[in-house]
């Protein structure tokens, strides 16, 4: 509670902070959402800031605080100089075979390095921590694709006010369930979330890639944390078949058109 409390804490202060004095101008954060409103996405690096901040100090490990902040980043490049050239996994993926280079495929390929470098970091960890898990260099790779995987994922769902926190929330509330160690960087994930989550459903302000390629990650780390070998290939799995599914759905249709849903999707928005 008290690791929630800090994330949630940090993350809204650093928001107030980032708004006063946005870093390049308010103009070069400010996009158009849905709606046709204006909104700003320094609500991205405020909750990257809070999430990193808050695991570190409750010293969930250098995991959790990589995949918060290098996933931030490039979903920073992504939000400030990125083209609408391309669209979705399949495109930026297509565009590179051509020989083209998008910021979505810069973000792809560094999304799965610093997967793969977080997820080093938690294996490494749970071997020197002397338990019966013993990590193999498969279930580091496995790992890592489940933290790019989960940035990717929660990015999907940054479509409408709130949507994409609530979908935190209700992973780190599921993750910090579990009673093992792992509870401090969901308890990270979740309080920052919520910090965060008034400005989000009032339509100001939005993730944008950067908060929730960090969100995502940070949640992907927390399942890397909890899980073996058999966890991970199944949470691979559900996030593979996800992502490829929104290649040719809606998720928004779909949340719609389901009633518990779309309920829980326009709770506390306007």
């Amino acid at each position: 509670m008290a690791t929630g409390a800090l994330a949630g804490v940090v993350a809204s202060l650093s928001l107030k902070a980032l708004r006063a004095n946005p870093p390049g101008g308010t103009q070069r954060w400010e996009r158009t959402n849905h709606a046709g409103r204006p909104v700003t996405l320094l609500e991205g690096p405020a909750y990257a800031v809070g999430a990193a901040a808050a695991a570190g100090f409750a010293g969930a490990g250098p995991g959790p605080v990589l995949a918060a902040t290098a996933s931030a980043g490039l979903g920073a490049l992504d939000d400030l100089v990125g083209d609408s050239s391309s669209k979705g996994l399949k495109g930026h993926l297509g565009a590179l075979a051509r020989g083209q280079v998008t910021t979505g495929a810069v973000k792809v390929l560094g999304l799965g390095a610093a997967g793969l470098a977080t997820a080093t970091l938690v294996d490494r960890g749970l071997r020197r921590s002397g338990g019966p898990a013993r990590p193999t260099a498969v279930d580091t790779l496995v790992g890592g694709a489940v933290v790019a995987g989960s940035a990717n994922l929660l990015n999907l769902l940054d479509l409408r006010p709130g949507r994409a926190l609530k979908a935190t929330l209700l992973g780190a509330a599921a993750l910090a369930a579990t009673g093992r160690e792992p509870r401090a960087a969901a308890a990270a994930a979740g309080g920052a979330a919520m910090g965060l989550l008034a400005p989000d459903l009032r339509g100001e302000a939005m993730l944008g890639d950067t908060g929730a390629n960090s969100a995502g990650a940070l949640l992907g780390t927390v399942l890397v944390q909890a899980t073996g070998r058999r966890g991970r290939l199944v949470a691979l799995a559900v996030l593979t078949g996800l992502t490829l599914a929104s290649e040719k759905v809606s998720f928004t249709r779909v949340i719609e058109s389901t009633p518990v849903l779309r309920e829980i999707d326009a709770l506390g928005r306007r």
